[in-house]
């Protein structure tokens, strides 16, 4: 099924470079992702209001009777992907243009780019730090301070992680069908859409 940009109300202003990153294409791939988790992170953000008071009242955490096979089973995840597996020095910090640069030419094996706590996820800062990684995952990204001096990234820089905001944040400046869009299908949805293709294509991945 072909999703529908206009599908997708938006209520929050837009500049001209931002609204590149709520392109028609990505407008629908959005619509996608909240048509098929929304209701249902809404759904489990209610359980787990009704889970907390169970617990208050005497109750104990468990793991699932359903996911017993798992538990039990013989199994493994897929290897790392090779620039994931020295992850010795990894830092953080918020996805502001210059700060992008810095971490990334730290000399750390790993930057995570941080969409929610150190970011303050205004409207303006999620849609331009969505700009701002796209321009580092095609190393376009540049910065010129205050005083002059110039930044840009190095030939070697550190593995590139994304932190999307967590389960219990929503972007009340997007919204689908007449529900509130989680801002971690935002964040992950806009990152995933606009930059996969070209990091798989440069040896890494889309990486969260």
């Amino acid at each position: 099924m072909t999703e529908r940009a206009d599908a997708l109300v938006v209520k929050g202003a837009l500049t001209e470079a931002q609204a590149a990153v709520l392109s028609e294409p990505a407008r629908a791939f959005l619509v996608g992702l909240a048509r098929t988790f929304s209701a249902r992170i809404h759904e489990l953000r209610a359980a787990r209001v009704q889970r907390a008071v169970s617990l208050r009242q005497g109750g104990r955490l468990d793991f699932l009777p359903e996911t017993s096979a798992i538990r039990d089973g013989d199994w493994r995840c897929a290897r790392l992907p090779e620039d994931l597996l020295d992850r010795r020095v990894e830092i953080t910090g918020p996805a502001d243009r210059k700060m992008i640069i810095n971490a990334l030419n730290s000399g750390a094996n790993v930057f995570m780019a941080d969409l929610e706590d150190s970011h303050a996820p205004t409207w303006a800062n999620t849609i331009d730090g969505q700009i701002h990684l796209r321009d580092a995952v095609r190393r376009t990204i540049s910065f010129v301070g205050e005083n002059g001096k110039q930044y840009a990234l190095n030939e070697k820089t550190a593995v590139l992680v994304v932190r999307p905001r967590g389960f219990h944040l929503d972007e009340k400046h997007l919204s689908v069908d007449g529900l509130i869009v989680p801002g971690m299908l935002v964040d992950f949805g806009l990152y995933f859409f606009h930059n996969a293709e070209a990091l798989i294509e440069r040896g890494t991945g889309p990486y969260f």
